[in-house]
């Protein structure tokens, strides 16, 4: 039976029972504590330009604010007395319900967010009235913040994004005094909930050196080459830089020439073969294609100096160079996710520019090659965030993923942050066993050199889409690209927004030009199986223009975008031969996939 926070003690007997247990649990906190201080001490110097925005920008908002407070000072005494007003009425509005007789909280006209889902937050007058207090301090934080008028847009996107990051945090669900899920839980457990809770935060810190990353997923739910990443193939070849895995084939006969992926080496490439239902990999080979996969390294310090131009030469010029020595074929067919879409394209026009025709075609997931807007993860690409994380790395010699790990998920804090916390820390639940979630997790280091190489010159300076960058010797552009291309975008995607992937590809130098934008964002939209129909996507064969005016006048089709994309391909893939087997004499299996770089853990 589950004991609420409105329920009668229970009988003596049983009470002295759950007190033995609850001071039981309160020791085993003790002990647990002692632990959480010692994780806490190996934290590593902190660097307080990487965990937050340089003091200038708040100090800008807040002279902004008070600069028009003293030019209009009765809007400021307005919006105050606003809100003390509504404040005291809803503190009246409670005490005259309690003073009734009644055990019931006023009328609450807050709007609807499953933070707040347990009933007790609508008819508990303590819940209800922090709850309505919280979207009353929210509401006029934001009504502050409309009425700063001397900041420029992107100022003022970055101190509203930051200002919400504080609002979220201060939510009354994310403490356990203001928390009725985790009080019933706590009272329920006789406390143990507390217990597993803290066992889980000490773990988490302990694992992160001292740091708190929020785990997401079960560790222990899922095996490389098991569960998950389980494709059937071989590492065909190996260099510092990358592992070159090929797929076995699943026909008789697959199209001559051969297709080589670029995943992203901020993560893992087996986000595209988590398990076979939702396995592009397995997908692909199925289709009658021999397929090439690149692990990228996991790097340590010792990899300090490799910038963009190892990863363009070592990593993706060598693959594709080393695919076609194993197939025998002139040609291959490229495909370059998030980051590698970008490099990619820098590959490309280096090949273009020395007269190289090896690739056949390519095409981009989620790519961004036009930085002039971002979206919101623009609020991390001023100097005050880049000079700390390039101190950062010339202090350790490479970005840990920790950074990475963290800026992303707070682009979705209540979500990949808030939630996971409260569930594991505050309800003392086990992670969830989910592929995706677990994948997310297991992030990897950036080399110092390219972590900073790639912030400075394509995300600030915007080289690559002006047309400037140098590259292995070669200044490229856009207009460097020439083959055939085809484009995924996701809709709602927060890291690589489709229009800025529109307003770059729509610049490449094809004449062969096919961009399509799937439903939902930059997991979800491009690990969308055919059958189950669950996101759609849109095409439009007019000319790339305007970004609105395109999606606009664009189709809307039902389904996965996998079957269009594969038709694109099929006519750009030659005649059918016979299947080939794993590698050659040359190029030997060195190992089964997933492979040995996706399972490693530097040493730092």
């Amino acid at each position: 039976m589950t004991t609420r926070l409105t329920d009668s003690p229970e009988n003596p007997a049983e009470t002295a029972a759950n007190l033995t247990k609850l001071n039981a649990n309160i020791e085993k906190i003790e002990t647990l504590t002692q632990r959480l201080i010692q994780a806490l001490a190996q934290k590593r110097a902190p660097n307080p330009a990487v965990e937050a925005p340089g003091h200038g920008l708040f100090a800008h908002a807040v002279t902004a604010y008070w600069k028009e407070a003293l030019e209009n000072p009765g809007k400021l005494i307005e919006q105050q007395a606003a809100l003390w007003g509504k404040t005291l009425k809803h503190y009246l509005d409670a005490q005259q319900a309690l003073a009734s007789g009644k055990f019931t909280a006023p009328e609450d006209t807050t709007p609807t967010d499953r933070r707040f889902s347990n009933p007790l937050w609508k008819t508990h007058p303590y819940f209800n009235f922090v709850k309505q207090q919280y979207f009353r301090n929210v509401a006029a934080m934001e009504q502050a913040l409309q009425n700063i008028d001397d900041l420029e847009p992107h100022e003022r996107k970055r101190v509203e994004h930051f200002a919400r990051q504080i609002l979220d945090m201060m939510a009354p669900t994310n403490f356990l005094g203001t928390n009725p899920d985790a009080l019933e839980k706590a009272v329920e457990t006789e406390g143990e909930s507390l217990v597993k809770g803290l066992e889980n935060l000490v773990r988490d810190i302990e694992g992160n050196r001292g740091d708190l990353l929020v785990r997401l997923a079960d560790p222990e739910a899922f095996r490389l080459g098991d569960n998950i990443g389980a494709t059937e193939g071989g590492v065909v070849y190996r260099n510092r830089l990358i592992e070159l895995i090929q797929y076995a084939p699943t026909t008789e006969k697959v199209h001559a020439t051969p297709i080589v992926i670029f995943p992203p080496w901020i993560n893992k490439f087996y986000i595209l073969d988590l398990k076979p239902a939702n396995s592009l990999i397995k997908w692909i080979v199925d289709q009658g294609y021999t397929l090439f996969v690149v692990s990228w390294k996991n790097p340590d310090p010792g990899y300090a100096d490799v910038g963009l131009d190892q990863y363009v030469e070592e990593g993706f010029i060598t693959a594709v160079n080393e695919v076609k020595a194993i197939t025998g074929e002139e040609k291959v067919n490229a495909v370059g996710y998030c980051i590698a879409g970008t490099t990619l394209t820098m590959a490309q026009a280096v090949l273009n520019k020395r007269g190289d025709k090896s690739v056949n075609s390519s095409t981009f997931f989620t790519t961004l090659t036009d930085f002039s807007d971002p979206g919101e993860v623009s609020v991390f690409l001023d100097d005050d965030f880049i000079d700390g994380i390039e101190a950062q790395v010339t202090k350790d010699g490479y970005l840990d993923k920790y950074f990475m790990a963290r800026t992303f998920s707070f682009l979705r804090s209540n979500d990949l942050v808030y939630a996971p916390a409260i569930r594991n820390y505050m309800m003392g639940e086990a992670p969830p066993a989910f592929d995706l979630l677990y994948w997310n997790g297991d992030g990897t280091n950036l080399p110092a050199r390219m972590a900073v190489e790639y912030l400075r010159w394509i995300c600030q300076d915007n080289q690559l889409a002006d047309g400037k960058i140098r590259i292995c010797g070669e200044t490229i552009g856009l207009d460097d690209i020439k083959v055939p291309v085809f484009a995924v975008a996701c809709e709602t995607d927060h890291i690589a927004p489709w229009k800025g992937a529109f307003n770059g590809f729509r610049n490449y130098g094809s004449r062969d030009k096919t961009f399509v934008v799937s439903q939902s964002g930059h997991i979800a939209g491009i690990v969308n199986p055919p059958g189950k129909d669950k996101y759609g996507h849109y095409t439009n064969d007019a000319e790339m223009g305007e970004a609105d005016d395109w999606f606009a006048s664009a189709t809307f089709h039902k389904g996965s975008w996998w079957p269009r994309w594969e038709s694109w391909l099929n006519a750009r893939s030659g005649k059918k031969v016979a299947a080939r087997a794993l590698g050659n004499k040359a190029h030997p299996v060195l190992a089964p996939a997933p492979g040995t770089y996706v399972t490693e853990i530097p040493e730092i």
